[in-house]
């Protein structure tokens, strides 16, 4: 079937959803009460939750049923107490969890998790389309599970909003992390990063002038740091200028000027994304080995790879090695290092968009009203809708609006 008659197919779909509006308006006030799950996460080291107790609380008043399992808010310093004073369940086995129809967490599930899901469910959670392995998928499919990826959600404004929250994070404490490596604490130069009268500042090189790039560049500023920003788009730079309001040196990536400024640096910090597949590795092997002795790099990038040649993926319990005299910085989840700051970002978040799925009588309403939370789907009823995951697989892709129609 051609683009042109799949695409008239889409708008007719459009059509029909938008007309009987009688009928749109008595499903709004048909209100659902939800059966929300939240799994303990069983990824390495991840120790974000996806919802707060307050938001629990939220959900509880307006006449929602949440279950936890036990400790599932332990690593961001939750307690079961915590979430049962405000109305959640506790339960001390996984496969009670996934008896709700609605599952919410952090880490993409994994096959035993699948496993333990019931058909027709509702998993909200990280897809990390670089690690996605097709059997996972097709399980998911074969149960027939509505899985929207949080890390594409859009907001009013049309951006991605989760992925934003996580940036500014990740910014602002890539350069606290630069810090802590700078001091004697940890067999550092014993440079305060920043700078105090009479005494030349730290320079801190940034690669990449996205929201993370803003917001470590905003971080070291206010520190008092000296800041230098390069990325290959202009646009990028003058963006991040204006945002931050103060004059901060920006360059387009010039090899000469970068390899001066991250050999004289004291801190160099990776931020550059790729759309898609790997991080452009700029910074080479050679250069690192010319990087003054005791200066750090973070690569926030490492989970695509990484900027810099000479970085490999570390985690919290070891996060640093040397080469070169170069501290790396290299753990790929950032945000789990501030695991309860990372969690009041995520639940701003979803708990508006669970509270519209109870209010809109089903998440098919919500899909349909909210073009964010519609980007965010990726299998319907067990149908694959985004073409970038069924490129990659070479699975059939189905048109979501249609299946909306279809469904209802």
């Amino acid at each position: 079937m051609s683009s042109g008659i799949y695409s008239g197919f889409s708008d007719i779909a459009k059509q029909a959803m938008m007309q009987p509006q009688e009928s749109m308006l008595e499903v709004k006030s048909k209100k659902d009460k939800l059966y929300i799950g939240i799994p303990k996460e069983i990824s390495f080291q991840e120790n974000r939750i996806p919802l707060t107790p307050l938001s629990v609380a939220l959900l509880v008043n307006n006449g929602h049923d949440v279950i936890l399992e036990s400790n599932a808010g332990l690593a961001a310093n939750f307690s079961d107490k915590d979430y049962s004073d405000q109305g959640a369940r506790i339960v001390y086995d996984t496969k009670s969890v996934y008896e709700a129809d609605i599952i919410i967490k952090i880490a993409p599930p994994m096959m035993q998790e699948i496993e333990l899901m019931k058909a027709g469910q509702i998993l909200i959670s990280a897809l990390q389309l670089a690690t996605l392995k097709a059997e996972c998928l097709h399980a998911l499919m074969t149960k027939k599970i509505t899985a929207l990826s949080f890390e594409h959600l859009r907001d009013e404004g049309n951006t991605l909003s989760v992925v934003r929250a996580m940036s500014e994070i990740v910014g602002a404490t890539s350069i606290l992390i630069a810090a802590e490596y700078l001091s004697n604490v940890f067999d550092g130069k014993g440079l305060m990063l920043g700078g105090i009268t009479g005494v030349p500042p730290t320079e801190i090189v940034i690669l990449g002038a996205g929201t993370v790039g803003e917001y470590a560049a905003r971080t070291a500023i206010a520190l008092g740091a000296e800041v230098k920003v390069f990325d290959s788009s202009i646009y990028k730079l003058r963006r991040l200028q204006n945002n931050i309001g103060s004059r901060v040196f920006t360059s387009v990536v010039q090899p000469i000027v970068l390899e001066k400024a991250i050999t004289t640096c004291d801190v160099a910090i990776g931020a550059i994304r790729a759309e898609d597949g790997r991080s452009p590795a700029i910074i080479s092997e050679s250069t690192v080995s010319r990087m003054k002795r005791d200066s750090v790099i973070i690569d926030v990038s490492i989970d695509q790879g990484g900027c810099f040649e000479t970085s490999e993926v570390t985690n919290h319990t070891h996060p640093v090695f040397r080469k070169y005299d170069v501290i790396h910085y290299c753990v790929p989840n950032i945000a789990s290092r501030v695991a309860r700051t990372a969690t009041y970002a995520l639940t701003n978040i979803f708990a508006p968009i669970l509270l519209d799925i109870g209010d809109q009588g089903g998440i098919k309403n919500v899909i349909w009203q909210k073009s964010g939370v519609r980007n965010a789907v990726y299998i319907y009823h067990g149908h694959l809708t985004n073409k970038h995951i069924g490129e990659r697989f070479s699975i059939p892709c189905k048109d979501l609006d249609l299946l909306i129609v279809s469904h209802r």
